[in-house]
Order: C-alpha cells, then sequence, then structure tokens
C-alpha cells in the first residue's frame, strides 16, 4: 500500500513535532483489499490545538473540533485528522455522551465498529492490527470489535452499516456478530431516517444485495415493516417460482446499481400482498398492484426524506413497471414525449431486471427488452422529435398567424402529436400547411 504525497507529508509533519500519526478505517481496508480508495482518513495523538500549530502554514477548517477532527488542505488536497480518543456511553443508542481525548492508538481503533476497520497504516511501521482484522479479511468475515451486543447498542447506526458492508463486499457475518444485529434490531427505530436511507441505498447498490435482503429480511422489517407481508407470500401464479419477497430481492439484484433503479426495484411488488385474489382455477391475480406499490413507495421514500426528485422518479417506475412497451418507433416517440429519454431507458432496465425475477422458461422475454433498448437509441440517434422545444414552429410562429392564450399551447401539442405519428414533417413550412388543412 502505498499513501498519497500529501497524506505521508501530513504523517511525516506530525510525527517530527512528536506525535503519532496513522492511516486508519477504509482506506486501510481497502487497501488490504487492493482496492484503489481516495477517502484518506488520518488518526493522530496530537489534539486539535497541537495540530493547529503543526499545519499553522496550512488551511486548517474546524470540521469537528470538538470531536477531535480539522481538515488540514495539503496541496490542494483536504485531509481529514481526528485526536485519538476513548468515548463514554450511548445514551441514545446513536452518539457518545462524551469523548476524551487519548495518546494511546489501540485504545482509539478499540472503539471502532469491525475489525475489518479497526486497523492502521504507517509508511515505515505499516500496519497495525491490534483485533485480527486482516485474518477476517483474508477470509471474508465482519466481525465487531469487542462485544458485538454492545457495538450495536452504542449506535444501531453500525447493524446497517454491517449489511451494507456485506452487501458491497460480499463478505458473511461472524456468527455472534449476526446473533447480536438481529438481538438489537429494535433499536434501528432510533436512528434518524436521513441516516436510514443513506446506509440502505448502500445497502442495495451492493453486489451481494441478494444475499443480504433475503438473509437480514428480519432486520430490514424493522424498518420496512410492509416486508413481513411480503416474505413467504405464495403467488400462485405459473410465471412465478418465487415467493413475493424472494422475487423482489432477485429483481433488486438484476437491475443496474443505480439508488433510483435498485429501489424502483425494491419497491416495485410492495403492494402485491394488499391486492391479492384467487380466480375459480387457483391462479393467483394482483390487479392494482403497481398503483398499491407506488403508493407505498412515495409514502415510505418521504419518511425516509429523499429528495424530491428521487421521489418522483422511483414512484413513476414503480406505477409504470408493468405497462407494456411495443416495439414500435411511434410507441416510442410517443413514450420518450411523455417520460424523457433517462426515465424510458430507466423503465426498460427495470423491466427487464423484473423479467429475471420470473421462472427461467420466461427469460426468452429478455429479447424484447434488449430490442426496446436498440430502437429507443436509434430513435434518440435519429435527431426524432419528441417534445415541443424541438418543433420547427413555435408559439411566436402561432401569435402571428392569430393565435393566442391557450390556443398556442394547445396548437403546439396538436403539431407534436401529429410529427409523432409521422403525419407530417418536422418542418416549418409543412407544419404551417398541416394547420392550414386541419385548423
Amino acid at each position: 500500500m502505498v499513501l498519497p504525497e500529501y497524506a505521508t507529508k501530513a504523517i511525516a509533519l506530525l510525527n517530527e513535532n512528536g506525535f503519532s500519526c496513522y492511516a486508519v478505517g477504509g482506506w486501510v481496508r481497502d487497501g488490504l483489499l487492493q482496492k484503489e480508495s481516495h477517502d484518506i482518513d488520518l488518526t493522530t495523538s496530537a489534539t486539535p490545538a497541537e495540530m493547529q500549530r503543526v499545519f499553522s502554514s496550512y488551511p486548517v477548517i474546524e470540521t469537528g473540533i470538538k470531536h477531535g477532527t480539522l481538515t488540514v488542505l495539503i496541496d490542494g488536497h483536504p485531509l481529514e485528522i481526528t485526536t485519538f480518543r476513548t468515548e463514554s456511553i450511548y445514551s441514545d443508542g446513536r452518539h457518545p455522551d462524551a469523548i476524551s481525548f487519548s495518546r494511546d492508538l489501540s485504545s482509539d481503533l478499540s472503539r471502532r465498529d469491525f475489525t475489518v476497520n479497526a486497523m492502521a497504516y504507517h509508511p515505515k511501521e505499516g500496519v497495525i492490527d491490534p483485533f485480527g482484522g486482516q485474518q477476517d479479511l483474508q477470509h471474508s468475515v465482519l466481525r465487531c470489535v469487542g462485544n458485538a451486543a454492545e457495538r450495536f447498542t452504542e449506535d444501531a447506526l453500525r447493524i446497517l452499516r454491517l449489511l451494507r458492508f456485506a452487501s458491497k463486499l460480499g463478505f458473511s457475518v461472524e456468527a455472534e456478530t449476526k446473533r447480536a444485529a438481529f438481538e438489537c434490531k429494535e433499536q434501528l427505530l432510533l436512528l434518524s431516517k436521513e441516516r436510514v436511507a443513506v446506509e440502505f441505498k448502500g445497502i442495495l447498490c451492493g453486489k451481494s444485495v441478494k444475499d443480504v435482503l433475503l438473509e437480514y429480511h428480519g432486520i430490514l422489517a424493522v424498518i420496512f415493516p410492509f416486508i413481513n407481508k411480503m416474505y413467504g407470500f405464495t403467488q400462485h401464479n405459473f410465471h412465478h417460482c418465487f415467493d413475493v419477497y424472494e422475487h423482489t430481492a432477485a429483481v433488486v439484484a438484476a437491475a443496474p446499481d443505480t439508488p433510483v433503479l435498485r429501489l424502483a426495484a425494491f419497491f416495485h411488488d410492495c403492494g402485491k400482498p394488499d391486492c391479492f385474489s384467487l380466480d375459480e382455477n387457483g391462479v393467483g391475480h394482483f390487479y392494482a398492484h403497481a398503483s398499491r406499490s407506488a403508493e407505498i413507495a412515495k409514502e415510505t421514500m418521504l419518511e425516509l426524506k429523499l429528495d424530491k426528485k428521487t421521489i418522483e422518479r422511483v414512484t413513476m417506475l414503480v406505477k409504470l413497471h408493468d405497462s407494456p412497451i411495443d416495439e414500435d418507433a411511434r410507441a416510442i416517440r410517443r413514450k420518450l414525449n411523455k417520460y424523457g429519454e433517462e426515465a424510458l431507458l430507466e423503465l426498460i432496465a427495470l423491466q427487464r431486471a423484473d423479467t429475471l425475477g420470473l421462472a427461467p422458461e420466461f427469460h426468452t422475454r429478455l429479447a424484447h427488452f434488449d430490442a426496446l433498448v436498440s430502437l429507443t437509441n436509434e430513435v434518440i440517434a435519429s435527431g426524432a422529435v419528441f417534445s415541443l422545444r424541438d418543433l420547427a414552429v413555435n408559439g411566436n410562429d402561432l401569435k402571428r398567424r392569430g393565435l393566442r392564450g391557450k390556443e398556442i399551447g394547445l396548437t403546439l401539442k396538436k403539431l407534436l402529436s401529429a410529427v409523432l405519428d409521422e403525419r407530417v414533417k418536422n418542418e416549418k413550412a409543412a407544419l404551417l400547411e398541416y394547420l392550414d388543412r386541419h385548423p
């Protein structure tokens, strides 16, 4: 592992002034996994006041000075440096009541969540690993530092961090750590919705998300109670070889790993149990489940305080996830007009992932979605018109023809519809002539 020069310079400066300093946490973990990481945090025996003296010739930002953290700008790179510290009890289940600065690296590392995150590195000393993090990395295991129940009781967010790392890294969870996570799961209700949202999006976007969703559904159901209805809900339909929740986990894993698409996949069938009916032949149906799922999705995302754009896009995708899209250029142009390029391609990707969550004999439909992507890209590349701003005439042209107010907007929409249906070319003369013939 090789630290960037600016980080090495910071360590050297502190060492020259009599203080110890190490890279710590994620950068060390990722380096040992031979993964590139630019998120470098340093920890030091120097107090904030001592750091300010050492870095007096550099810009220093008091990022979190009461917690011992300063941000130093070295050669244009911001670098967070935190004083070794110990922590008191966490009476609110999230933040320590008090912290104390320390001169001891081991005591600082002992307060961290998992062994793979409780290692430090020095350019001359190498890796400092008092809790067996390297061995756990070699065995792809996540294990709490010390007593797992205590770690999760101190800070319930660590439970979600555990699931995020399991999803991201594909690691298994050590038995006692797993037991404690389930034992402490109700403490997740103490967390702010914003922090839950950040960690959950990280869980969804991991490479092992399917395994995590299935293995830890009981923990996630504390945050998302609708999971309890989905888990084990048999669909009684020949299209499905999974229950509702197993199908959902498969669709999430099959969707592209962007937050919007993974969220849409997670919510797309959450309303199914509320819409179930069984016909006279014993076949299950879920009429209007897309609308019900969209309602639950929107309500849940509002509670999680996600941004407006994400809420609107995910809700739209969930509501439309089972709406058919024809392999026809005219139909694609109309969809592009209605939803836009990005949203339409996301919808196709979601429907493709949904198909991968069906019984294998129905995977032949994947060719349809591949064709839709190709056709959509062709329509976009051709410069085809699918919005009012692309029309060869505008409101001023219509004003010169005597149109006013709402008439202008309605006429432009009529012209766009004609262009989308290929009844007229998108040329100014042709459009105005079309108006003469269709006033």
